[in-house]
Parts: structure tokens; C-alpha cells; sequence
């Protein structure tokens, strides 16, 4: 919860600052557990947030920790935004092709600079306190190169029966991409990889939330159409994968959209939902598989 960009820290959720002493952050802690509680009208993903915290900061080796890994002290131990080192794994992989979050973390690294250093290199581009104290577009600029990244790790440990495009172009601004197109026995998919920062919603086969900007599934599946026209190709399904901490329940059908049966699932869920599949989904095998991998390997660009 609290290492998403976009979260807040543990301090913010309890209402203090994160010099309070320990007796001040017990009161804060009942306080906004009596202030979010659902039995007192108050929301249940607040009240869920605020005991999350209190795990976190609420004890004085949990705090010591949290605030070493999270720019509250000099001692800076945690680099969860860094991009991660390139790994020697022999055990079978997805055919994987494109760079997963490669566009969003250039962005980034562009934008910190000019913001924090005005053009000129900073010491720590993803230190913890610089990213937190950023503006809103630049944490969400890097929670989403993050949300690709990770959505890739996973694929790739399916095997062999997979194949990924990561950052396929579909316009002409470089931000006018589709994050990764998955091949599988279980289908075609497009995915939208996505960090919005807390709990959504969903009305009439849409994201909704106060952090959700525009249309978010209409948007990809508009992406998924340039691919399929390009490709000469049918999806059989559309995926939104979320952080777990995102997301009420692990996995929610939005039906068909626009023809399209779309799911919205919690990371640690797409594994799973890859395997058996999308409900309403058109399976492919056999030659129809190798076709559309050549299709696609003759049309995707990157961005």
C-alpha cells in the first residue's frame, strides 16, 4: 500500500507528522480509527488504510524500519523504485519482446531532473523523500512504468507458451501506447498496466475513482482496435491489472465492452487468470497460434 509513488506514507494516513512522539501517534491512530470506522458512517478503505499504518509505524523497531526504507531519515536503505538489475534465470521464459515501462521511466528520469535539479543531474533520482515530495504527474509517471515492469516479471514466468509486446505503439505521440499484448493458449489479450494510488470503482464497464482520469478501459480498448487493424487480428479479451491494494476483490468482470469481455484484476491474480483464461474469451491452438504470433511479429512497432 504505502510503496506505490503515488500512496501516501503511513504519517499522512494517521493525520501526523512523522516527528510525533509515540504517544502522540497512539492518539492519532485511535483518533482515524474512530473517524473511518463503517459502523461510525465512516469508509471501509480508510478504515483498512489507517490499521495498515499503524502496522507499519506503530511499533518502535516497525517504525525504525519503515523510516529508514521511506526518506524519514538520513539512512536511506530502500531503492524499490530503481529500475532492477538484469538477472542470469535459466528456467524457461515468455518470448518477450519491447521494453516494459522504458517509455514512462525516460519520462521520468527527464522530468525529476528539470523539476528537481533544472536540467542538470540529481544524486538520487528515485530517493524515497524526492519522489514523495514531487509533483502528482511525475509520481504517476514512475507508479506506472512500476505497475509495467511488474505485470511483465509475471508474464514472464508463465513459460514458454507465451509470448509478450511490451510498449506497442498505436499513435503518434509516444504516450499514445498499449502497455503489452499477450499472446497465450488461453487467447489474445491487451493490458493496461495501472498504479491509481487507492481503491477504485466501477460503473458501467468503466474505472471510476477519484484518481481515475478520463476512461481508462475505452481508452485500451481503442488501442487494441490500431493493433488488431494493424495486425490483421482479434483479441479475445481485454485486462486491467492493479496493485492487490487497488482493488476490493481479486478479480472483477466488467462483461463485454464494446464486444470485448474485459477483466480487472489485482496483480497477484494475473498469473492465474492467464492460465485459465478471460470468461467469454476465444481460446487459441494449434496453427491459429503460430499465425498470429507471425502477424504480429510482422506489424507491432514500439514506442
Amino acid at each position: 500500500m504505502f510503496d506505490s509513488p503515488l500512496s501516501a506514507s503511513a504519517y499522512d494516513v494517521l493525520g501526523v507528522d512523522p516527528t510525533a512522539t509515540e504517544e502522540e501517534l497512539r492518539r492519532a491512530f485511535r483518533l482515524r480509527l474512530r473517524q473511518t470506522h463503517p459502523d461510525a458512517g465512516g469508509d471501509a478503505a480508510a478504515f483498512i488504510q489507517v490499521q495498515r499504518a499503524w502496522d507499519l509505524v506503530g511499533t518502535a523497531e516497525a517504525r525504525t524500519d519503515y523510516d529508514r526504507g521511506h526518506g524519514f531519515t538520513d539512512e536511506v536503505s530502500w531503492n524499490g523504485w530503481q529500475a532492477p538489475p538484469a538477472q542470469t534465470d535459466t528456467r524457461p521464459k515468455a518470448r518477450s519482446y519491447g521494453h516494459p515501462g522504458g517509455w514512462r521511466r525516460e519520462r521520468y528520469l527527464s522530468l525529476i531532473r528539470e523539476w528537481a535539479g533544472h536540467g542538470v543531474e540529481v544524486p538520487d533520482p528515485y530517493d524515497p523523500a524526492l519522489v514523495r515530495s514531487a509533483p502528482h504527474e511525475l509520481r504517476r509517471m514512475l507508479a506506472d512504468a512500476l505497475a509495467e515492469e511488474e505485470t511483465a516479471r509475471t508474464v514472464s514466468d508463465l513459460g514458454m507458451g507465451f509470448t509478450v509486446w511490451h510498449d506497442v505503439a498505436t499513435g503518434r505521440d509516444a504516450d499514445d501506447k498499449l502497455d503489452h499484448v499477450i499472446l497465450s493458449p488461453s487467447g489474445l489479450y491487451g493490458m493496461l498496466s495501472e498504479d491509481f494510488g487507492e481503491i477504485v470503482r466501477f460503473r458501467r464497464g468503466e474505472i471510476i475513482g477519484r484518481a481515475v482520469e478520463g476512461a481508462p478501459v475505452a481508452r485500451l480498448l481503442a488501442r487494441m482496435r490500431v493493433v488488431a487493424r494493424s495486425a490483421r487480428v482479434r483479441f479475445g479479451g481485454a485486462i486491467v491489472v492493479l496493485p492487490d491494494d487497488d482493488l476490493d476483490q481479486a478479480i472483477t468482470p466488467l462483461g463485454k465492452v464494446r464486444g470485448v469481455p474485459v477483466v480487472v484484476v489485482r496483480r497477484s491474480t494475473l498469473r492465474t487468470v492467464l492460465r485459465q483464461g478471460v470468461p467469454g474469451a476465444r481460446d487459441i491452438g494449434g496453427n491459429e497460434l503460430f499465425d498470429v504470433r507471425t502477424r504480429l511479429q510482422h506489424a507491432v512497432r514500439f514506442v
